[in-house]
């Protein structure tokens, strides 16, 4: 597994309703609510960010058909809303795109572009395998297994763990799930394993080293 930005995007809330401040890898913006449901309106809305998302990547990915093609098409727009149907306790969503040609464009490049625009990445997102999980890191005692060498130790709390797969998926020379003895601290670098433990999101994985335990108590000695 590799996630597809090497810095998440991070979004932060304050006590102001509802602004939230969103970073991505090269600045910042501000999400908000309408005043309609208690917020400022200060920045787009979550669903308008969601149809933002989905009208730059069909309009981005038909641009880079047109320029692969060298089609004459200077200029186009999109039009996306959606609408939300309950029928007992499912709701149905239905996003509608209008894609608006402002030059001349033949019939047959329409229909090629009204064909390409329906298969762009966000569009395959929304429409395939979607999940999203949610973790929360946590710091309580519990149970804990200790992997260790002379040199780093790997501490594992089994009832934090909430299976997110990026250890082994992403490191799986130290992490192996499918043995008794499932993380092997001789598996890598220490310096490579303490970065994978680090994006552990649940707290269920703690790197220690020994090194500098050491030096600690031979400190504490003199």
């Amino acid at each position: 597994m590799k996630y597809k930005f090497e810095e998440p995007i991070h979004g932060t809330i304050e006590k102001t309703k509802y602004q939230c401040s969103i970073e991505w890898r090269n600045g910042k913006f501000i999400a908000d609510e309408p005043a309609s449901i208690g917020g400022e309106d200060t920045g787009p809305d979550p669903f308008s960010l969601l149809l933002s998302s989905l009208a730059s990547c069909k309009l981005i990915t038909l641009r880079m058909y047109i320029d692969k093609k060298g089609w004459d098409v200077d200029k186009m727009a999109l039009n996306v809303n959606l609408y939300q149907e309950k029928s007992g306790d499912l709701i149905s969503t239905t996003i509608d795109c209008d894609l608006l040609f402002l030059c001349p464009v033949t019939d047959e490049q329409k229909l090629k572009l009204l064909e390409i625009a329906k298969e762009c990445p966000v569009s395959k997102i929304l429409q395939g395998d979607l999940k999203v999980r949610v973790f929360a890191f946590r710091e309580e005692e519990v149970k804990t297994v200790k992997y260790a060498n002379d040199k780093i130790t790997v501490l594992w709390k089994p009832d934090f763990c909430q299976h997110s797969t990026r250890c082994w998926s992403q490191l799986p020379q130290v992490f192996k799930p499918t043995m008794k003895k499932w993380i092997d601290p001789n598996g890598a670098p220490p310096g490579r394993i303490q970065e994978q433990v680090a994006k552990c999101p649940s707290g269920a994985l703690i790197f220690l080293s020994n090194i500098e335990k050491k030096s600690t108590e031979i400190s504490l000695d003199n």
